[in-house]
């Protein structure tokens, strides 16, 4: 049995998509769905599913950058393009008609794509709604004659209901462009890791330039000298990095073409920052029409991973040791790459207590040098007469100073009720060191593909550490970052001895990256500077510093904080040492 997962649910465009690919193949198949584009990613990942299919390319709304993100940022393979012929009809309950129609819901793009169609309806008010899917299904279970739905003909076979018109879209052409994939750890012998013989092949990247004259049309006659059509070129602003643009390419041909090869090797020579999707079969004809009914679908969320995915062909090696990545992870946080030879200090308080303080310090960190936003809102204290944090008040004025000063946000998480909303606000959910080993919350943000610090535990090993950050890549989430915070010893000098040994044996053993917070490792403002120095010089990938406005007057961890002063001076210490990023490595 083969799964395939989709975004939506049973009627989306994207199941009958998979579907149809499944059949086709002529495999004995279900469908999943999952609430978004990044759940498709952690279920393919995770094994939870051969397959999943992401939206890429929309008449209306271009390309659909997150997509072509996330195959970047979750490493998968991409097998095929599938155009497919979007013809929306109009559906109600049984026994309701056109003229009485008060509502309408429509996935935005759809809305979108039907404007004329909706414009003849004045009397109907527009409801947008994640998918077609579950605008179909939310008409069949609310049984009211005056709503109904956008959506395909296959939903309405789905959910009992009744087209009320029919090719809605403003242009009966219409069609939108998906991308299955799959896992890079299926076996080598699983029907969906070979290659069809003989079909056109196509080719996709995402890379960014400087602003600078000629740059993109030095680029671009790499692809002309060598006969390589170019037929899909959109660019975005790199955030975080001035004037940088990033660039969707789309190209015919396969990388393992010669001439393909060499085009992209001189793209990365000439790129600020490159990524290649991979190459996948072509889309032949016309795009597909069909609407027929499609095969039974299995509603749940998630299943368990069955027995025909074959789950890693050498099992005994786990996703977080350096062999299951050998050139190391690296990943963009809100245009913030980390592992890819940029030092990356995140700074902010160790809590939010005011949204003074939050911006004051959110400005000044970010003027000397901090490239990401960090900020407590929910704080694991040892004495439950502490201060808490502000909750949800605090997670709120983070995410606000992060908007302010376009910095990525870090915040702790700590019970899964919490997941879901954080990952709407915060850019990384931090598991702190007392949470390091409650194996329910590391799969659950697992399962979110969101980026993740992961924080040594108290008295916690290295094994202990790297089996901690393998329950959260098991759960399909690649973007995890380790953190040394210092460890509980017998010496009791300082608040924690920090175990800067650690990071050239989790260089060498992990591909994940490794930072360290040199504040909760001493707890003593005067000696965090020497271990910045220290922390940079033996391979780290960056440091998570705590700073404030007024020491004297923080919440927690006064001792530890760092004035605005004290911050600017280790940030111009630190611009004199050399990356170490190979420090300790033997690979």
């Amino acid at each position: 049995m083969v799964i395939g997962a989709y975004q939506g649910v049973a009627g989306a465009y994207s199941q009958l998509v998979i579907d149809h690919f499944l059949r086709e193949r002529g495999f004995e198949a279900t469908t999943i769905g999952v609430p978004r584009y990044a759940n498709v990613a952690t279920t393919v990942s995770a094994l939870r599913a051969d397959i999943g299919v992401l939206p890429i390319e929309n008449a209306i709304a271009g390309t659909v950058r997150e997509c072509y993100d996330i195959v970047v940022a979750f490493g998968l393979v991409p097998i095929r393009e599938v155009l497919w012929h979007t013809d929306h009809r109009l559906l109600g309950i049984r026994g309701s008609e056109l003229r009485d129609v008060r509502e309408i819901l429509a996935h935005p793009l759809v809305i979108a794509e039907c404007g004329q169609f909706l414009a003849s309806l004045p009397n109907a008010r527009v409801i947008p709604c994640e998918d077609t899917g579950v605008a179909a299904r939310e008409v069949a279970r609310g049984g009211n004659p005056t709503v109904a739905a956008l959506a395909s003909s296959a939903a309405a076979d789905i959910y009992g209901l009744k087209e009320l018109a029919a090719h809605c879209a403003d242009d009966p052409e219409t069609f939108s462009r998906f991308l299955l994939v799959r896992s890079p750890n299926i076996a080598s012998d699983h029907p969906l890791a070979q290659p069809e013989r003989g079909t056109r092949k196509k080719t996709s990247l995402i890379f960014s330039l400087a602003d600078a004259p000629g740059k993109l049309a030095t680029c671009l006659t790499e692809f002309a000298r060598r006969d390589i059509n170019v037929h899909k070129l959109e660019s975005k602003p790199r955030l975080g990095h001035g004037s940088d643009h990033g660039f969707y390419l789309d190209l015919d041909g396969d990388v393992g073409d010669p001439q393909v090869e060499s085009a992209l090797a001189a793209i990365s020579s000439e790129a600020n920052a490159f990524s290649l999707l991979g190459s996948y079969d072509a889309h032949v004809g016309a795009p597909h029409r069909t609407n027929e009914v499609v095969s039974p679908v299995a509603q749940a969320q998630e299943v368990r991973a069955p027995q025909s995915i074959a789950v890693y062909e050498n099992s005994h090696i786990p996703r977080v040791t350096r062999a299951a990545r050998p050139q190391g992870s690296t990943f963009d946080i809100g245009g913030v790459r980390i592992g890819d030879g940029e030092f990356v200090i995140i700074a902010g308080p160790c809590s939010v207590e005011s949204r003074e303080q939050i911006m004051e310090t959110a400005r000044s960190v970010q003027s000397n040098g901090a490239l990401m936003l960090r900020g407590g809102a929910f704080k694991p204290r040892t004495s439950p007469y502490a201060f808490q944090g502000l909750g949800w008040e605090g997670i709120g004025l983070l995410a606000e100073a992060g908007r302010a000063t376009g910095l990525p946000t870090v915040s702790e998480v700590m019970t899964i009720d919490q997941v879901e909303r954080l990952t709407g606000q915060i850019d990384v959910l931090q598991i702190g060191a007392r949470n390091m080993q409650n194996f329910d919350l590391l799969k659950a943000v697992g399962r979110t593909g969101h980026p993740v610090l992961l924080k040594r535990g108290l008295s916690a090993t290295i094994d202990e550490l790297l089996a901690a950050a393998e329950y959260i890549l098991s759960e399909g989430n690649p973007n995890v970052m380790l953190c040394e915070r210092g460890i509980r010893t017998f010496e009791n000098a300082t608040r924690n001895t920090l175990d800067l040994s650690a990071i050239p044996v989790l260089r060498e053993r992990t591909h994940l990256p490794v930072f360290v917070d040199p504040s909760h490792a001493v707890g003593v403002r005067r000696w965090i500077r020497p271990l910045c120095r220290a922390a940079k010089a033996v391979g780290a990938h960056g440091l998570l510093i705590e700073v404030h406005p007024n020491p004297a007057e923080a919440k927690c961890d006064k001792e530890q904080a760092l004035t605005f002063g004290d911050f600017a001076d280790i940030v111009d210490d630190l611009a004199s040492i050399p990356l170490s990023h190979r420090a300790g490595m033997t690979v």
